[in-house]
């Protein structure tokens, strides 16, 4: 009741204006209730007005941002440094205008981490016009770095964004994807907040594509489009993981994993068929909450089912806690609006002292191979990057800080060819991401290796037992070589 007038909900249950997205009343509402309707129009249509006036003005107010992707690569000078929003949240418009355009630049610089899309700036063709530097190497980029037309730089995921910040890779512009500005003239970052958000904030110049299809996702993950000097219209659907059929190997390390996993433990995974397989083996845990650099389809699954429910955890409790997500429709679509969700910075969300105040903190991650010593390769194949240092160093040294956490690398025993992942020495040109001391556990189809506290001579027998068993006679015969 204002003004000594009935209220919409008064009249009119369940009526919201169509100016927010809803249906109007149906006729029939106003029918009955047509001795009201006097009211209704009197005490309503002011507050109609007044709200339509005011999102008009709002929308006037940024009308004149907008601008065509070729409109935004041309502000680009020769020379410059330019971010490329990461992960699923790759501007693909920008990427598109940027091949167009290409004969025009010279010497660019293109910074961004692992991305699901694009990639064609990255050909041969374009070397001269665009040079890639890469803080962690994906698919579409692992061909340029090692043929030498872009770098990459070996960092932890959790202190990215100080080189942003600190002017060591000052930004000239990020061209980054949010969603539509809410009432307010809020944007979400959406699926990408980790290293997007402190990139626009410490770029000279931003550019947004405004995307209707990137869900709206809670957390440390707004910008104001006052603080976005040029939006770029698209509407596409965002790039979705192929999820691949869990492998019978891959079946039995899920169910290892899951059984060094307590209830009410928070836990770290990332996409791909391996954690989806832990995952899948979880279903009779307790209270499992999530504090994930990134996270896929198979989380949805076990919030459906009432195992992670996040009410344990000692931070952020009742909460999901990422820097980025991938996946398919089905987490997009959860994720909207949803208030179980938030996505903050790498900084926050990988920093190993924010990390280790989660209550049994359970790290997951994968390897390229592991020595007989516990040294871990995560990154490279011999002398061939392939992916990045990434958050598992992060994750792991918060882990074993927080009350009963545990950090565990899981991999199959065989790569393809039958070739060992447990080794007797990392080959040549493989680097260490993950230390000796930082790994507690090694996982493969053949067991749980315990390496935590144990000497070399132990570890190196605790990793022979879960390696392949064509090749532990010869893992046998290094041991015996090096006096273990």
């Amino acid at each position: 009741m204002r003004d000594g007038y009935p209220t919409l909900g008064t009249l009119f249950p369940g009526f919201v204006p169509n100016f927010l997205g809803t249906t109007l009343p149906r006729t029939h509402w106003i029918r009955d209730n047509l001795q009201d309707f006097d009211a209704f129009v009197i005490c309503e249509i002011r507050l109609s007005l007044c709200i339509i006036s005011y999102m008009n003005a709002a929308h006037t107010s940024f009308a004149s941002k907008y601008i065509t992707a070729e409109e935004a690569v041309r502000r680009i000078p020769s020379g410059a440094r330019i971010y490329l929003g990461g992960g699923a949240g790759f501007p693909q418009e920008i990427e598109r205008a940027m091949v167009t355009c290409a004969a025009s630049l010279e010497n660019v610089e293109v910074v961004h981490v692992l991305t699901f899309a694009g990639g064609e700036y990255l050909e041969p063709r374009f070397s001269n016009s665009y040079r890639h530097r890469a803080l962690f190497i994906g698919a579409p980029a692992r061909k340029a770095v090692n043929e030498g037309r872009a770098d990459y730089i070996p960092i932890f995921l959790s202190e990215i964004p100080a080189l942003f910040r600190d002017g060591q890779l000052p930004l000239d512009i990020a061209f980054i994807q949010v969603s539509p500005p809410d009432q307010h003239g809020f944007c979400s970052y959406g699926v990408e907040v980790g290293v997007t958000k402190p990139a626009a904030e410490a770029a000279t110049l931003v550019i947004a594509e405004v995307n209707p299809q990137m869900p709206r996702v809670l957390g440390d993950s707004f910008i104001h489009v006052s603080d976005i000097d040029h939006l770029v219209e698209v509407n596409y659907a965002l790039p979705e993981a192929v999820h691949k059929s869990i492998t019978p190997e891959q079946e039995t390390i899920g169910e290892l994993v899951a059984d060094l996993i307590p209830d009410e433990a928070t836990l770290q995974l990332g996409i791909g068929a391996l954690p989806n397989a832990v995952l899948a083996k979880l279903g009779d845990k307790r209270n499992l909450g999530i504090h994930s650099e990134l996270f896929s389809d198979g989380v949805v699954d076990l919030v459906e089912q009432g195992v992670v429910t996040n009410a344990a955890k000692t931070l952020h409790p009742g909460k999901i806690v990422g820097g980025f997500l991938f996946g398919s429709k089905r987490l997009y679509d959860f994720v909207q609006d949803n208030a179980m969700i938030e996505l903050h910075p790498t900084d926050y969300v990988n920093d190993p002292f924010v990390i280790a105040q989660n209550y049994k903190m359970t790290s997951i991650n994968s390897a390229i191979e592991v020595d007989v010593s516990g040294q871990v390769c995560a990154d490279s194949m011999g002398g061939y990057f392939y992916s990045g240092i990434g958050g598992q160093v992060d994750f792991f040294r918060g882990a074993v800080r927080s009350k009963g956490g545990k950090a565990i690398v899981a991999l199959p025993a065989l790569a393809r060819g039958d070739i060992s992942r447990i080794v007797p020495r990392l080959r040549e040109g493989a680097g260490v991401v993950t230390s000796r001391g930082d790994v507690h556990y090694v996982v493969t189809e053949f067991g749980v290796a315990s390496l935590h506290g144990k000497s070399v001579r132990e570890r190196a027998s605790e990793l022979i037992n879960v390696a392949h068993p064509e090749h532990r006679e010869e893992l046998r015969y290094f041991m015996h070589q090096q006096g273990w």
